[in-house]
């Protein structure tokens, strides 16, 4: 890259990081900008997919084709595509002929012998082979997991959120575009089963030693969430009456696991649903079936298809992330991930610099089942237990447009900025209409921090910009600072936000008290101790000399 390029990528990064000037500001490359902005060349809305892959277990290889129909939303002659280095393009095809292509870092870009114009619909498809990633951690490094059950035979997953869907199969790896609809057909070794997404339309016999499963997904899915899992698995189902009739419930797990499976799993799966269709609205996802499979790694919000691998234990494997204890009383797991579905799988973001949308509400629901198990005050108990796993070390949305995910306090600092909302709304029974109306106004779109803030602030009633501001864009937590003399308090926020002035609520003598401080010194008559509430607002207080 030259000098003239180099600056420009810089500058495009830097325009995006409000609230990094605390921090060294990250560098980025032109594979950054090729894989995270929506250039002219990715001027197309993915329609349909056909992902076809066959998965040499033995070779940790995989060769395949992927059928991309789209539609261009202004006029196209070149178009990219997404495929990482490792994995080779055998050839495209279009209109029954090949096409050149040309690499640069993982995107892959090849031009159309007409111009297509604005509004047509058209399709290629794509070969390609090779071995994909291995997972050293899955799956917060992501690719391949290659296991193996307690009888010797393959045990299989993928996952690659972050690291992109293209690391394993070519497709528009950008957040914002999420498929219609898709056919994921696997295809795996003679006596092992593939469980991807969706329902599964058929299996295969291919007289080649394999068999393969084709698995229909019927509503619009984010790249990160189509899977396989490839294992000797064993199946049971149930079903869930709920909100939009009956859920299919289906279980693939290996068969050392069935026992534990369907105790863990009957404990937890429709209290879970029951909790949060009753706040977040409907399942999202009622024809295509609610599955769990085990997987030979911790966990993934796999739509349609969550990859389980808590050990069958309460708690994050075992352990009580807020230390409360109210976490050893079911399985993070099954919990966090289902809560994807609402939010990460229905709501997406369009950026993963805005993946606090995701993260945030997700572990936020935690807290609400923790509510519908020992009540109100233990799910904010909960939600305040798990703030200690704050680093502020970097704000939460990341910088646009380069692929990059901001603070992982996404999660426990975005979850009680979220009952911190809930507690500025102080009307449960809006709060719920607000959670719902998200995953109704917003489901199966993908969505901005922007449009999450004005739904926020025009159905609550309230302004809310700049504390979303705060605790999103800067590192510190707003500090409220108090002094007393003479019967009297005097109070004001420490905050970056300019003319943050976010109400708090306290408490006086035995009477729950609001008062409205700003960055400017207020004054109360002090009738008792000055006792914010600190276990509903993650804040910060400080008296003052």
């Amino acid at each position: 890259m030259n000098l003239k390029s180099t600056l420009i990528v810089f500058l495009l990064a830097l325009s995006t990081l409000s609230g990094f000037g605390q921090n060294k500001v990250p560098t980025f490359t032109k594979a950054d900008t090729l894989r995270g902005k929506l250039t002219p060349q990715r001027s197309y809305d993915i329609n349909y997919y056909h992902l076809d892959v066959k998965i040499d277990i033995d070779n940790k290889f995989i060769i395949g084709t992927n059928i991309f129909k789209f539609t261009a939303t202004q006029d196209l002659q070149r178009l990219q595509f997404d495929l990482f280095g490792n994995l080779a393009v055998d050839k495209v095809i279009y209109k029954g002929k090949e096409l050149a292509f040309q690499r640069e870092f993982n995107a892959v870009f090849i031009d159309f012998p007409r111009l297509i114009r604005r509004g047509t619909k058209d399709e290629f498809t794509v070969y390609y082979s090779g071995n994909p990633l291995v997972a050293k951690r899955a799956p917060w490094d992501g690719g391949f997991t290659f296991a193996q059950d307690k009888q010797g035979k393959p045990w299989v997953g993928v996952s690659c959120q972050g690291l992109g869907a293209s690391s394993w199969w070519p497709t528009k790896d950008h957040q914002s575009d999420e498929v219609d609809s898709m056919m994921i057909s696997v295809s795996v070794p003679d006596g092992l089963m593939d469980i991807s997404n969706g329902r599964l339309r058929s299996t295969k016999k291919l007289n080649n030693g394999f068999t393969r499963y084709d698995w229909f997904v019927s509503y619009p899915i984010n790249n990160y969430s189509v899977t396989l899992n490839i294992a000797d698995y064993v199946h049971f189902d149930d079903i869930y009456n709920g909100e939009n009739g009956n859920l299919t419930l289906d279980y693939y797990v290996l068969r050392e696991n069935l026992d534990k499976a369907r105790k863990q799993f009957g404990a937890n799966v429709k209290p879970m649903l029951k909790v949060f269709e009753n706040w977040f609205g409907p399942y999202p996802f009622y024809r295509d079936g609610f599955k769990l499979i085990d997987a030979p790694y911790l966990g993934m919000e796999h739509q349609s298809a969550v990859a389980y691998g808590n050990k069958y234990l309460n708690g994050y494997m075992g352990t009580d992330l807020s230390g409360t204890g109210y976490g050893l009383k079911w399985d993070y797991i099954i919990i966090h991930e289902a809560g994807h579905e609402w939010f990460g799988n229905n709501i997406t973001s369009k950026d993963i610099a805005d993946m606090w949308i995701h993260e945030g509400f997700t572990m936020y629901s935690e807290g609400l089942y923790v509510e519908s198990l020992d009540g109100k005050k233990a799910g904010a108990k909960y939600l305040a237990g798990v703030r200690k796993k704050v680093r502020n070390d970097s704000p939460i949305i990341g910088p646009y447009d380069v692929n990059t995910e901001g603070s992982g306090d996404m999660y426990y600092k975005g979850a009680n900025l979220v009952h911190t909302l809930r507690t500025l709304v102080d009307d449960d029974v809006k709060w719920r209409s607000i959670l719902r109306g998200l995953n109704k106004d917003f489901g199966l779109k993908t969505t901005t921090t922007v449009e999450v803030v004005n739904y926020i602030n025009a159905k609550s009633g309230k302004d809310l910009t700049k504390v979303f501001e705060q605790y999103l864009r800067y590192i510190s937590i707003p500090e409220l600072e108090y002094k007393t003399s003479s019967g009297t308090v005097k109070y004001r926020w420490n905050s970056e936000v300019p003319g943050f002035n976010m109400p708090v609520r306290i408490l006086m003598g035995n009477k729950n008290q609001w008062i409205q401080p700003t960055t400017a010194w207020k004054t109360l008559k002090l009738k008792s101790a000055f006792t914010p509430d600190i276990e509903n607002f993650f804040i910060t207080v400080k008296q003052a000399d």
